[in-house]
C-alpha cells in the first residue's frame, strides 16, 4: 500500500477496511489501534499532516456493529478542505490529526448504518453495512461510502437460479445504500461508493460454460436427500473431473482461466452491476478477479478453492462523479483502476484502487488544478 502513495504521491486519500479485525475480532481488536498508529506515524505518512479514522470496533453491539474502517488523509499541501457536519447541515475546515473509534454513533461527522437483520436471515449476525462521509475541497464537494454487501452463503444455493437469490439481496442493499445518500435531508453531490460488494459471477451461465463438454453427477445426503455435491466429468478424456461444487467448495481443474488476460473472458458473466447502469458508473476492469485468494502466505497468486473467483472489491461512483475523474481541465488525464499486491499475500481479497487527478472547483474557468486520489 505505501508502494501505491509513493507512486501516485496523492494530495487526497481514502481508504475504506471491510472486516476490520478479521473475522476473530474479540482477539484481534487489540492489534488495529496499534497497526493504527503506526500507519499514522510511519515515515510513507509523514507528509500528511491531517488525518480522519473512523473504526466501528464496538463488537459488542450486536445492533450496530459493521466492522468498517475509514481513514482519510490530506497532504500538507492542500489547503482549504472542509468535511461535513450531518448535524449542523454546515461544513468544517480539516485540522490535525483525529481518530474516533467506539463513538461513531455520536459523531456528527459520518452517517454509519448497519443492513436491517432481515435482509440476510440466514446469518445470525451479519456485520454489513455502510459508512458515509462528505467532503469538500476548493468548491467541489462528494460523498465517500465504505460499503460492505452481503455474501453467497452457499455455492450449490448460488448455482440454482440466475441471477442468483444473493445477487437479489444485494441489489436490495445497494439500492437501500443509494437511495438513502441522494434522499432530501441533505444538499446532492457527485459520490463514490467502494469496498467490498461482494458481486459475484453468474454461477449457473460460468458454470455451464467452463463445463459445457462434461457430464453432471449429483450427490445427495443419505438421510435427507438434499443436493450437497455436484460433480462434472469430461465426457471422455477417462471421465476425468472438471470441477466440483459444494456449499463452500467451487475446485475447478484449470485456474489459469480466471488469470489469464486478467480473467477478462469471465468479465460477461460478472452482471450485477448492470442493474444500477443508469446510478453508478465505473471505470473498466482491467485486473484479475480480487477474491478469494489464498491465505498462504507464500501463495500469492492463488486462489482458494472454497468460491468462484469474482471482482467482489469496486470503486463506483455517481454519473456526476465520472464527469470529475474523467473530465479534468489540465493535460493530464491519469486515470488508473488497479489491484495492488498481485504477488503477494494480502488477505483473501486483493485490495483496489482508483488514482485521479481533478481541477478543484471543477468546471470553473480558472480552477486551480489539485491531484486527488480515492483508494481502497
Amino acid at each position: 500500500w505505501f508502494q501505491v502513495v509513493h507512486a501516485h504521491k496523492p494530495h487526497f486519500m481514502a481508504l475504506h477496511c471491510q472486516e476490520f479485525g478479521g473475522k476473530n475480532y474479540e482477539a484481534s481488536m487489540s492489534h488495529v489501534d496499534k497497526f493504527v498508529k503506526e500507519l499514522l506515524s510511519s515515515d510513507a505518512m509523514k507528509d500528511y499532516n491531517r488525518a480522519r479514522v473512523y473504526l466501528d470496533e464496538n463488537y459488542k453491539s450486536q445492533e450496530h456493529f459493521t466492522a468498517l474502517g475509514s481513514f482519510y488523509f490530506l497532504h500538507e499541501s492542500l489547503k482549504n478542505i472542509y468535511q461535513f457536519d450531518f448535524k449542523a447541515k454546515k461544513y468544517k475546515k480539516v485540522t490535525g490529526k483525529e481518530i474516533y473509534s467506539d463513538t461513531l454513533e455520536s459523531t456528527p461527522m459520518l452517517e454509519k448504518e448497519k443492513f436491517p437483520q432481515d435482509y440476510f436471515p440466514e446469518c445470525k449476525w451479519s456485520r454489513k453495512g455502510f459508512i458515509r462521509t462528505r467532503w469538500c475541497i476548493t468548491d467541489c464537494a462528494f460523498d465517500l461510502v465504505n460499503i460492505h454487501l452481503f455474501h453467497d452463503a452457499s455455492n450449490l444455493i448460488a448455482w440454482e437460479t440466475s441471477p442468483s437469490v444473493y445477487s437479489g439481496i444485494r441489489h436490495k442493499a445497494l439500492g437501500y445504500v443509494l437511495d438513502r445518500i441522494i434522499d432530501q435531508r441533505f444538499e446532492k453531490v457527485s459520490y463514490f461508493v467502494f469496498g467490498d460488494f461482494n458481486f459475484r459471477l453468474d454461477a449457473k451461465a460460468v458454470v455451464e460454460t467452463l463445463c459445457a463438454k462434461a457430464t453432471m453427477q449429483t450427490i445427495r445426503a443419505a438421510d435427507t436427500n438434499e443436493v450437497v455435491k455436484l460433480i462434472f466429468r469430461e465426457s471422455d478424456n477417462d471421465r476425468k473431473v472438471m470441477l466440483q461444487l459444494e456449499k463452500k467448495l467451487f475446485d475447478y481443474f484449470n485456474q489459469d482461466v480466471f488469470r489469464d488476460n486478467n480473467g477478462t473472458a469471465l468479465l460477461e458473466f460478472d452482471r450485477e452491476l448492470s442493474v444500477f447502469k443508469d446510478r453508478l458508473y465505473e471505470l473498466d476492469i482491467s485486473f484479475p478477479p480480487s477474491y478469494p485468494y489464498s491465505e498462504d502466505s507464500s501463495q500469492g497468486k492463488q486462489y482458494m478453492n472454497t468460491r468462484c473467483p469474482a471482482w467482489c472489491d469496486r470503486i463506483l461512483m455517481s454519473h456526476s462523479a465520472k464527469e470529475l475523474v474523467l473530465k479534468s481541465e489540465n493535460d493530464e488525464k491519469i486515470v488508473i483502476y488497479d489491484h495492488i499486491g498481485p504477488n503477494v499475500c494480502m488477505g483473501d481479497h486483493k485490495p483496489v484502487f482508483l488514482s485521479f487527478r481533478i481541477a478543484a472547483g471543477a468546471g470553473k474557468p480558472i480552477a486551480n488544478v489539485h491531484k486527488c486520489c480515492v483508494v481502497q
